[in-house]
Formats: C-alpha cells, structure tokens, sequence
C-alpha cells in the first residue's frame, strides 16, 4: 500500500499473479466479441452471395420481385400489393407476414432489391450471435466458436441467402434468441422472443406451439407457473395458426380459401401414402438436418420438438420443392437443430459410457470441418470467386435491353427480368395480368425467335399490337403499339 495514497499497488501485491488476473479478463472480454465478429463476417458473406446474384441478374423465381412490390407498397402507406400475384393482390391473401412492414422505412430510403438482400443478410448472420453465445457460455470458447462457425456455414443458411428474398429471414434470429434462453433458463423471455413468429408466417404459430411445449417439458416438475404460461403460448401458437389460415388469409384471398391446402392433395385417400411420396428426397434432407450438422447427437434433445411442424406440413405437401434441400425452406430449422446440439453436447460430456464423452469432445470440432468442407460446393464458396465481383454477358445485355423501358411502364415478364424492373416499373406475370395489357413484354430465353414471342403476345392479348422493340443475348422486349 502506497504510504502518501493508501491505493494497493496490485503489480507488487500479486507480482505474475496480477498480470494473469489482467490477462484473464483481457481473454474474457475477448471470447465476449467472438459472437460478433463472427456475425460480421458472414453478414458480409450472405451479402456477397445475395446481392452479386442480383447483380447479374441471375434470380432463380419471382419471390425478390414480389417481396419488393409488397415492401414498396408498404412504404407508400398502401395497401401490400402484389401485382406479380394478380393485378391489385394483396399479399395477406397469400400469407400472413405483416413483419415485412418493418422493412417499409428503410426501402423509403433506398428504393431498390439490394435493401431487402442486405436485411435478409442481417438477420441471418444476427442469428449467429445467440447459438454461438449458448454453445461458448455451456461448453467454451473453443467448441463455442466452433459451432458458431458450423452454423454460419450450414447448408439451410447458405441457401436461404441463394435464394433472393423471403420473409423467413425474421423467423431465423427470432427462433435463435428464443431457444438460447430455453438453455439459459430464462424461460419467459424464450416465450417472448417466440411470439413475434406469428407476425411473420402463418405456418409459424405451430412452431411457437412448439417451443411452448418444449419449455412446458423442461418446467413441469421445477416450475409449474411458468409451465402454464407455455402451455399458454402454445395454445395461442396453435390458435393463430387456424385463425390466420381459416379466417384471416381468406378474407384477403379473391378465392375466399388458402390457397396451399391443395399442396396437401386432399385427394389421397390411403393413409399415409401423401408422406410416402418423394420419400428418398425427405429421407435425404432429414439425413443432412441432422449428420453433418450434429452427428445425430441432436436427436437427444427435446429442442429438437421444434422442427416437427415445419417438416410436418413440408413432407406432407405433394410439391417437391418442399420436400428437398434447395430454396430456403431449411433456413428456420438451422438455428432449431444447432441449439438442439448444444444441448445435447453439454449432458453427452458427463455421459457414463466413456466413448460418447470421447464422441462429445471431438464433435464440434468434425461438425466445423464438414461444413468447411461443404461449404466448397455451396453458395459461399463463391465469395472466393474472382467472376462473383464481376458483371456477366446476360446481365449486361440485361441491362442494355431494359433501358428501353421508361420508369412507370406496365411490363409483362418471365423469372429473369423480373427484380430488375419491380424497382420503377408496375410488374406482371407472364400470362398472369387478368386481362390488363401491359405497355411491354419482356422475356428472357436464349433461342427464343421474335415470331414465336409475338405469337405468345397475340394468344395474350389479341386486341393489341405489339412490336419488337429490343432484342440482346437472350433478352427479348415488345413494345405496344395499339
């Protein structure tokens, strides 16, 4: 102690000692930024894949195209439109994703699909904060930032941000944040943070079920008040979803109905033959949802509750799309499954049989170096790509031929054009205007002649006249003249 000040010289007092204390909280505060830094980096990542795929013009459907309208609309204080949909549709009758409202301010300030690629590319690496924290905070830095890594990388995510644009994107942190506080017992925040599901698709209100009856199990016999309050949640979770779907959806729907319950094909008759359809593609994508991404280990957690109704209502559809790996569908089950293996890890380490400790141990480690390993043939892999930063032949004709059309031009068109026209022009449906004629149609198809579209046009729209107005690379554009 200093004779004129009375203050501990701590580097005396505790010599060595006192620089390991300082150096410990040094490593501390280090290990607390791992979560960040690693959202940062796959923040820039997802934004690379998705926005250099708009870039050059390359969108696989219309769901950037629509989103925009809807977004666009919002932030017109109007009515959320899609005219991709059918002239004048709103969004609402199609599903129920309200949430997208938020994106409304900051469209305002950029008009343009990059502003929704960028969010979506927010939220995604956002969700990597909160599995990434749960697995640190449980099983250490080292296996923490593993799976972290593991999860960024994962194959749901990495397609997900492939794939343009879709209101998914608010369910992934949403369901992060919510399961992190089942494993951090903060179980009425868990609640919280999954009711705000029901706002962004209408599917979603059994998966906030779900983790309603996950936290009623882990509650039960410790804490039956908060049980009661995730049985709650639950019921809510299952109400709205027949609320929304039976009520809500077709009172916007021109069809008075929802529309997807005919994926469900209600014509089967033996049971269980709609889940036996496709079984090779859905026995596929449940290997990928668990080996490479948790060694199987997941299946030992009752997180894992929570992906049931999203494969339920997938695996019962008669559409294919929904059966396998591509799109986004498993962007929502990633967050589910990774957090479901943390659990898993951190009883599987004090496990009896010394060769599941052993397994434990090693398993962050193998399920980071399959994703590595992976990711070489994912989207990801082209952020070290040297073309991804460049423009392609297609967008640059792309870009010539669209020029033509002047800003609040009625435009009819097929997939590729679509996001690079919802911008500043009223968009269609190819073949889907309902009975409006557009001032132009525009159509991307290499081999395509001028006859066979000006036949299209005429079967389209055969009181009018349209010309060839442009014609680049594959892109063709008609021009009304009467």
């Amino acid at each position: 102690m200093s004779e004129t000040t009375g203050v501990v010289d701590v580097t005396r007092a505790t010599g060595a000692s006192g620089r390991d204390v300082f150096g410990k909280v040094r490593l501390r505060n280090a290990a607390r930024l791992d979560p960040y830094l690693l959202a940062a980096a796959f923040f820039a990542a997802y934004m690379i894949v998705s926005v250099s795929r708009y870039l050059q013009a390359e969108s696989r459907s219309w769901d950037l195209g629509i989103f925009e309208q809807v977004v666009r609309s919002y932030a017109r204080l109007q009515a959320p439109v899609s005219d991709l949909k059918g002239p004048g549709f709103v969004i609402l009758g199609d599903h129920f994703s309200p949430v997208l409202l938020l994106l409304a301010p900051f469209y305002r300030l950029f008009p343009t699909p990059v502003t929704l690629l960028v969010a979506q590319s927010a939220l995604f690496a956002i969700s990597v904060v909160p599995v990434t924290r749960a697995a640190a905070r449980l099983l250490g830095r080292a296996r923490g930032a593993a799976i972290g890594g593991a999860y960024g990388l994962s194959w749901g995510l990495q397609g997900a941000a492939d794939f343009d644009f879709h209101e998914i994107c608010f369910a992934v942190p949403l369901i992060a944040v919510s399961l992190e506080a089942v494993l951090a017992q903060r179980y009425r925040s868990a609640l919280l943070w999954a009711l705000p599901l029901l706002l962004v698709k209408e599917d979603l209100g059994l998966t906030v079920a779900a983790i309603g009856l996950v936290v009623a199990i882990r509650t039960w016999r410790t804490h039956q008040a908060t049980a009661q309050i995730a049985f709650a949640v639950a019921l809510t979770g299952l109400l709205a979803f027949f609320v929304t779907v039976g009520v809500v959806i077709p009172a916007f729907n021109d069809g008075g109905g929802y529309d997807y319950w005919a994926k469900l094909d209600p014509e089967e008759t033996a049971p269980g033959s709609a889940l036996l359809n496709g079984a090779g593609d859905k026995l596929r994508t449940l290997l990928w949802l668990l080996i490479p991404t948790t060694g199987l280990l997941a299946l030992r957690s009752p997180l894992l509750i929570a992906i049931a109704p999203t494969l339920a209502w997938r695996f019962a559809s008669q559409d294919e799309n929904h059966w396998s790996m591509a799109w986004h569908y498993d962007a929502i089950l990633m967050p589910i499954v990774f957090l479901a293996f943390v659990d898993a890890l951190q009883g599987a380490r004090f496990s009896g049989r010394p060769w599941q400790r052993v397994y434990a141990y090693h398993l962050p480690a193998a399920v980071l170096a399959a994703a590595l390993a992976l990711t070489t043939t994912r989207p990801l892999a082209s952020v070290f790509d040297g073309a991804t930063y460049k423009p392609t032949p297609a967008s640059e004709a792309g870009a010539r031929a669209l020029a033509v059309i002047p800003d609040g031009a009625s435009v009819e068109v097929n997939v590729r054009p679509i996001a690079q026209l919802t911008r500043r022009c009223r968009v269609f449906w190819f073949g889907n205007t309902a009975g409006l004629v557009p001032d132009y149609i525009v159509y991307y198809e290499r081999g395509l002649t001028a006859d066979t579209l000006l036949g299209y046009a005429k079967d389209l729209h055969p009181s009018a006249t349209y010309t060839l107005k442009a014609e680049d690379t594959g892109y063709w554009i008609l021009q009304r003249t009467r």
